[in-house]
């Protein structure tokens, strides 16, 4: 086994265990590349179906408890560091909070990282999907495979949907204060003769 596919399936492996955290592991990973991302060549519609479609495939596998399309349609190294079960175990969490990611199919994704390619020319994007009461969080990673991008990360999450508002200072009650004096009014003036 090449060292190159050995830190691949083990980039997997390691990037869904941390689906609670939504913490990638790509930081490390450029480090040991010594290389700069670069922009990927996909246009806006091929950004939506590949988010929108894996986050569905993920619904659809939380809903019925089956990871086997999510894992069937995920690249080779996806597949061979995840078996249905550990799927099963690692989405446990978001299947248990009964998370619905269905909205997913109407709400446009905010980027907060353009698709780029990585080093191991792997394409890698995050984002958010705005929403009420929370926003769902993605950080996706594709691996090309014949001629398509398919699965090789993910990690997603729930978060705040909007910046929330610091809570308004309770006013303090007026302090007691003495009673102000008015003055008295101007002694009438004896008419003048």
């Amino acid at each position: 086994m090449r060292v190159a596919d050995a830190r691949s399936r083990a980039f997997a492996c390691g990037l869904l265990a941390l689906i609670g955290a939504f913490v990638f592991l790509l930081p490390a990973a450029r480090a040991e590349q010594n290389g700069t991302p670069k922009p990927a060549n996909i246009d806006r519609n091929g950004v939506l179906m590949l988010v929108r479609s894996t986050l569905l495939a993920l619904d659809q596998a939380n809903k019925t408890g089956n990871y086997t399309v999510l894992r069937d349609l995920s690249a080779p190294g996806f597949q061979v560091s995840n078996n249905a079960a550990r799927l099963a175990e690692i989405f446990a969490k978001l299947r248990n909070d009964k998370l619905d990611l269905s909205g997913v199919a109407v709400i446009d994704p905010q980027l907060s990282l353009l698709p780029q390619i990585e080093q191991n020319g792997m394409m890698h994007m995050a984002g958010f999907f705005p929403s009420v009461p929370s926003q769902v969080n993605f950080e996706l990673m594709y691996a090309p495979v014949d001629g398509q991008w398919r699965l090789f990360g993910i990690s997603v999450n729930l978060g705040q949907s909007a910046p929330a508002a610091p809570q308004a200072p309770v006013p303090e009650p007026p302090a007691k204060q003495a009673p102000h004096k008015q003055a008295p009014p101007p002694a009438k003036q004896p008419p003048k003769q």
